[in-house]
């Protein structure tokens, strides 16, 4: 497994590189945006993490993962900040992290994040014989075609790579088709139980989701908020209750 760091702070950044390399990953150093980009991008092995600060030296944090995400949605993003407040952290999932941790952290708790984006990251998804079971590779619902096993949403027409995560709740709300999923329900069955996230980070990647795949995201007919619960996925908004369950 190879991870990027991103970090301008160089006694932080070859303290990361040396643990990493302990757990047996392949660490390699970028100091800015400009160097993350040129590494990420020309890397003859790709990169399966990317650990990234906010407040780097010509490029903010932000950009970079705006960057990354034009070429890579699939790649996991931990975003390691000293930015604390809310609005830092959204704006980071909004970008495209999928986590994201507060400076200082403790060691054992980064590293076990570390191990659990990689583990969840679909390139590394490897098939079970003892199991059956095969979940469907492919959903469709009004304009859309998702396409787990690309990784992929087409949208009349158009494909799309959306992140790791934004394909896993776009997975359980079609697994949970017409059911009221509460945001704790959301949080535990999709989000890692380390994760440093909160009910508001639903809301934002569900936000995201409806960009996507609504044709009018202010008046969802797909992805239906549900006041003080959560939220209702429906493929097909036309058809009679009785004929949705």
């Amino acid at each position: 497994m190879k991870i990027l760091i991103v970090e301008d702070e160089a006694a932080l950044s070859t303290g990361l590189k040396f643990n990493f390399e302990q757990e047996g990953y392949e660490a390699v150093i970028a100091e800015d945006g400009r160097t993350a980009l040129q590494r990420f991008t020309q890397a003859e092995t790709p990169f399966d993490l990317i650990v990234l600060d906010l407040m780097l030296p010509g490029m903010s944090g932000y950009e970079i993962c705006e960057a990354i995400r034009e070429v890579n949605r699939q790649v996991p993003i931990l975003v390691l900040s000293a930015r604390t407040l809310s609005q830092d952290k959204a704006q980071a999932f909004d970008c495209g992290s999928d986590q994201y941790m507060t400076k200082p952290f403790a060691l054992p708790e980064l590293l076990s994040r570390v191990r659990n984006l990689l583990e969840r990251h679909p390139a590394n998804h490897h098939v079970d014989p003892s199991k059956p079971e095969k979940r469907p590779e492919t959903f469709d619902f009004g304009d859309v075609r998702v396409d787990f096993s690309k990784h992929t949403v087409t949208v009349a027409g158009r494909t799309y790579s959306p992140t790791t995560l934004e394909m896993q709740l776009l997975r359980h709300f079609s697994e949970n088709e017409g059911h009221v999923l509460s945001r704790h329900e959301i949080l535990q069955d999709v989000w890692p139980e380390d994760a440093d996230v909160t009910t508001r980070t639903i809301d934002n990647f569900v936000m995201r989701l409806r960009r996507l795949i609504e044709t009018n995201p202010a008046q969802p007919r797909h992805i239906l908020s549900v006041r003080g619960t959560g939220y209702r996925f429906v493929a097909n908004p036309d058809a009679p209750d009785e004929d949705r369950s």
